[in-house]
């Protein structure tokens, strides 16, 4: 069994997946692809999420319904929030119309002129609450440890909760408009476009929940997110949406046992269910996106990838080149997704470096939204050994005393000789040096490759 483990090992991580045939690295990119959702799954921090927010959820989702219906109601589309209730807990089967029963009398018993000005901040801070923690839960599939300050959670949140609804219930309108429409019914009785119309007909309530969990990871994560990624991680998520959807239906139907048990609570223990599922499903959507839109995870095996000493220092003096050279071209500040993409190197570890250079004062971030760096010293002043200096310093983590209370203390000499030797060899060669040699050996390895 160790034998077949050891080489199942060998074959996915402890290949060259560029050297091997396009059968093999389509093989061996869709093996990782799995075995790091599969990961993401068995360390329990997306099922953590999940539970996390099913209970946010519980609190929220009547101020949520209660935002939605005030403002579908100004466009008179508020009576279509029922049936997409009565659409959204169907896996719930028969309980589905008493729970949808119930979550709209609570709506209808909230009397926004009676809550107050204090009644009404509760009702959007529980809404904005909810939303926090969607993109805390997404932006940690996504390795984002920084989430939007609360005037951008305001704005973003407010604005699509204001917008979206109309849109969705506007889109469901149309669409039904169109299926009945006269046209339409005439071209239904020719085929094949009757068989067509069937067809396209089943595929829209799964093509407007691939849409929407498009646009769910298009929108919440605190970063930008191309659309083939979000759409990738749209499709997938639907089509687990609806597979699970259709298996927890057939477990209500069996389910006289759980009902029996917990009684009154029953209805209460299937709809929790039910939203971990959805939420699972939804975070499980954010990881494929993610590891669609960055395929160089791919070759690692943990969610966070440690970088070690020589890896940081190599990776650390070739983006501040990178960034520096950049700068002084075009005299513009460089963007984190054009560092990746230069350097081939994931998110996590750039944002790393790039959070180090900040703290030591040598980089600044200029757009907060879109994150781009540039120098924020001149490069010509600076040297190589102070950056080297920076980079391993800022990552000490041993305490002061711990130094003092070692009894034999041998590493310091080694360490003081290992400094003085850096700033000798180094000397007072600086970054925008650095930069000018780094230059001249792209233009030496161009005329040679085009001679």
């Amino acid at each position: 069994m160790q034998i077949i483990k050891n080489y199942l090992t060998d074959f996915i991580w402890k290949v060259d997946i560029k050297l091997q045939p396009l059968w093999k690295r389509l093989v061996i990119s869709f093996t990782r692809f799995v075995y790091l959702i599969v990961s993401d799954l068995s360390n329990g921090q997306l099922n953590l999420r999940a539970m996390s927010l099913v209970f946010t959820t519980i609190l929220s989702f009547v101020p949520l319904i209660a935002v939605s219906f005030s403002v579908l109601k100004a466009f008179d589309v508020h009576n279509q929030i029922e049936p997409a209730l009565l659409n959204l807990f169907a896996p719930m089967g028969d309980k589905a119309a008493e729970l949808t029963s119930n979550i709209i009398g609570f709506v209808d018993n909230v009397k926004v002129g009676l809550l107050g000005t204090l009644g009404i901040a509760f009702l959007f801070y529980s809404v904005i609450s909810l939303l926090t923690k969607v993109e805390e839960a997404f932006n940690y599939t996504w390795r984002i440890k920084k989430t939007r300050s609360l005037a951008e959670r305001f704005s973003n949140y407010l604005s699509v909760l204001m917008v979206g609804p109309v849109l969705v219930f506007a889109a469901m309108g149309t669409t039904a408009s169109l299926l009945n429409n006269s046209v339409t019914q005439d071209l239904a009785s020719i085929e094949p476009f009757g068989t067509l119309l069937a067809i396209v007909t089943k595929l829209i309530p799964y093509l407007l929940i691939i849409a929407a969990f498009t646009f769910v990871y298009i929108f919440i994560p605190n970063t930008k997110v191309r659309l083939i990624p979000a759409l990738t991680g749209g499709v997938a998520a639907g089509i687990l949406w609806q597979s699970v959807g259709y298996v927890y239906a057939l477990f209500i139907a069996q389910s006289s046992a759980q009902t029996a048990i917990y009684a009154g609570f029953a209805i209460l223990f299937f709809f929790m269910t039910w939203l971990y599922l959805n939420w699972l499903i939804l975070l499980v959507g954010s990881s494929i996106a993610f590891y669609r839109q960055y395929p160089e995870y791919l070759m690692a095996k943990t969610h966070t990838i440690a970088l070690s000493n020589r890896d940081r220092e190599y990776l650390a003096l070739n983006l501040l080149v990178l960034v520096g050279d950049k700068f002084y071209r075009r005299n513009s500040p460089v963007g984190v997704e054009v560092i990746m993409d230069e350097l081939a190197c994931p998110k996590q570890s750039v944002e790393e470096i790039l959070q180090c250079y900040e703290q030591t004062g040598i980089l600044h971030r200029v757009n907060q939204q879109v994150a781009a760096y540039c120098p924020s010293v001149p490069l010509e002043n600076l040297t190589v050994s102070e950056v080297y200096q920076k980079i391993r310093t800022s990552y000490d983590t041993i305490s002061p005393i711990l130094r003092h209370n070692v009894r034999i203390d041998i590493a310091s000499p080694i360490l003081e000789r290992i400094e003085q030797s850096i700033q000798k060899e180094l000397g007072e060669l600086t970054v925008k040096q650095l930069i000018e040699m780094d230059t001249e050996q792209q233009s030496v390895n161009f005329v040679t490759a085009k001679s």
